[in-house]
């Protein structure tokens, strides 16, 4: 299991995102909730009412954050040394997009070679109160443990910051 997620963490710091990605229209599909450590900023109004997110780093090290795709929430890794947001086949699936295993392509570079996806752009995403659009992603069906958080979303977050063992997502 260790070695997925570093897998994946080496995935996500090599993801390059591809000219030319398909623009994929959402489609309707299944929520697929998965909590998040996300808390109030120190002081006042629950995270979730604008202006900041804090999340607490896991247990395995890493911040993850619940995204809003459509109409289901997709647990992800933050990755701030992901070019682009990447989403394992099975999320993509319930999102409801759709690839065509011929258009597999290199879409980056990791540590046993070359990251195989297809590059798509996400309409419409949100965490917390920070929505982006026309967000560029790929999906990566094979060898991606967690869906990455990556700066085609992270970049229209004015204020990102680790501080000890905590993320904050700010205006």
């Amino acid at each position: 299991m260790k070695g997925l997620v570093l897998s994946a963490v080496g995935i996500a710091a090599a993801c390059v995102f591809l000219a030319g990605g398909n623009k994929v229209a959402m489609q309707r599909a299944p929520a697929h909730v998965a909590a998040h450590t996300a808390r109030a900023a120190p002081g006042d109004k629950p995270a979730w009412y604008g202006g900041a997110m804090v999340l607490d780093r896991s247990g395995d090290g890493h911040f993850y954050a619940t995204a809003q795709i459509d109409t289901g929430d997709y647990r992800m890794l933050v990755d701030t040394g992901a070019s682009v947001v990447a989403l394992t086949g099975e999320d993509a699936r319930n999102i409801g997009l759709d690839w065509d295993p011929n258009a597999l392509a290199p879409v980056a570079r990791g540590a046993s070679g070359p990251v195989m996806g297809v590059p798509v752009t996400i309409d419409s995403m949100s965490v917390g109160d920070f929505e982006a659009h026309d967000v560029q992603a790929v999906i990566v069906p094979d060898g991606l443990a967690v869906s990455l958080l990556g700066q085609s979303f992270l970049r229209h977050v004015p204020n990102v910051q680790i501080a000890n063992d905590t993320l904050t997502l700010s205006d």
